[in-house]
């Protein structure tokens, strides 16, 4: 019982980190000069919003439809850019986690 909830908090930090450091990277190279705690934080917001959709709306299409849309929200509320950039922005996050989630096994994603 304690190895899956260690296994859990593994997978969690591993995904936050990896998360950060896309968000971090990906904003910085659009022009979002702002710091890794704010990356930390969109992180955070992230994966709150797809737990909150996907417990509320189940594991399908529609819950990551509407999370996704609240994070597009999320990301362009924190970072104060246009709903384009920030769907850019969004875009190329999702792009780059699916691709690192692919590689590594304790990767978490999207955000």
């Amino acid at each position: 019982m304690a190895f899956e909830n260690t296994d859990t908090i593994i997978r969690f930090l591993a995904g936050l980190l990896i998360s950060t450091v896309v968000i971090y990277l990906v904003t910085f190279l659009l022009g979002q000069r702002r710091g890794i705690k704010l990356a930390i934080f969109t992180a955070i917001i992230g994966t709150i919003v797809y737990e909150i959709a996907y417990y509320l709306l189940g594991h399908g299409f529609l819950a990551t439809v509407l999370g996704g849309i609240a994070w597009l929200l999320a990301l362009k509320t924190i970072y104060m850019m246009s709903w384009l950039k920030a769907l850019i922005v969004a875009v190329i996050i999702w792009i780059i986690a699916y691709v690192i989630g692919s590689i590594l096994p304790t990767a978490t994603g999207p955000l």
